[in-house]
């Protein structure tokens, strides 16, 4: 049988080159070998957007835009709403009571995104139950996959923990464990050269990106600062130019030979660089105009992402009820002896 997939992102803008290298790419391989769940995670997003809901309602439009415009086909991937299935809501309240506020407190990925968003004691308890929420997530949906870099594997830790919990409480096997999937390249740096691609930066290429977008970003790449004339060697680790060639350049040999070159002397940064923005451009241009023209088909986007969601809360339900099964509180109020 088809493993399960669950995954999904948060819609907070438009998706772009670092989510391709580190999960789109990744879920149009796995659609046609498993069975997979793609998540628009706005409930989410919202722990730290709360204050700006519209943000996240109109990225849900652009994020399914660029699903879409990718390749991600509604055929043979459940695309779906989160904040639509009720069930996931009343699942992370009964995982509630298995966690305790310190293992929260410490759980590295939780860690980390409150000192990168400076959030420190004025964190909010949705926030804070982040890890919960996923773990209903996966659950629910029966994940046994699931793609994630390196910085979220404490989130799946945290669900396995919780998995073992309920199921050693209710003395039952209707939860399974979730095995990691990681992409061959899970992060894709900045066009500054920092770890965080972010389009507010400025350092991040979405998949709209204009000609002129992906020239303004590639002149600003980060090379080799010692790399000064031309005919200086040049060093590749460290270099993003290098780094985008690996992920974006169909043709291996030729980056190879371009590498050897630029270490041994007599490539210029901006020749190299050129040869990036065609790379891009040839790899951008057809997401661009199959983005546009879904663009212009706002009902047609819509009605595949309410089709998803509803399969997906079939989906919730039956699995909720298994699971409240297990906890023996699936009342019938027909039949007096549930109560007993």
């Amino acid at each position: 049988m088809k493993k399960r997939i669950l995954t999904g992102d948060r819609p907070t803008g438009q998706l772009h080159l670092g989510h391709y290298v580190g999960s789109l790419k990744n879920r149009l391989e796995l659609q046609h070998k498993h069975d997979q769940f793609v998540m628009i995670a706005d409930a989410q997003a919202l722990t730290d957007n709360y204050d700006h809901p519209e943000k996240i309602r109109t990225n849900i439009f652009e994020v399914m835009l660029d699903y879409l415009a990718v390749g991600i086909d509604p055929q043979k991937t459940v695309i779906f709403i989160q904040s639509q299935i009720p069930q996931l809501f009343e699942l992370t309240f009964y995982f509630l009571n298995m966690v305790t506020y310190n293992r929260l407190k410490h759980n590295p990925t939780v860690k980390a995104e409150m000192q990168q968003k400076g959030m420190e004691e004025n964190v909010t308890a949705g926030f804070m139950i982040y890890p919960v929420s996923q773990a209903a997530d996966i659950t629910l949906f029966g994940g046994e996959l699931i793609p994630v870099g390196m910085d979220q594997l404490p989130i799946l830790e945290q669900t396995n923990e919780i998995v073992r919990r309920f199921n050693s409480i209710y003395q039952t096997d209707v939860l399974k464990e979730a095995k990691p999937l990681f992409s061959d390249c899970p992060r894709l740096p900045g066009a500054d050269g920092k770890a965080k691609m972010s389009k507010s930066l400025g350092n991040a290429l979405t998949f709209s990106a204009s000609s002129k977008d992906i020239e303004e970003v590639v002149k600003k790449m980060y090379t080799d600062p010692h790399h000064l004339k031309v005919q200086d060697p040049g060093k590749i680790e460290g270099n993003v130019v290098f780094t985008y060639l690996d992920a974006f350049d169909p043709d291996k040999n030729r980056v190879q030979d371009l590498k050897d070159h630029y270490q041994r002397g007599g490539l210029g940064d901006m020749t190299l660089k050129r040869h990036l923005m065609q790379v891009l451009e040839e790899f951008i241009a057809p997401l661009r105009e199959k983005r546009e023209q879904l663009k212009q088909e706002p009902k047609r986007v819509l009605d595949i992402l309410h089709e998803g969601t509803l399969r997906a809360k079939k989906e919730g339900e039956k699995r909720l009820e298994e699971i409240k099964e297990a906890m023996k509180i699936s009342y019938r109020f027909q039949n007096f002896t549930a109560f007993r």
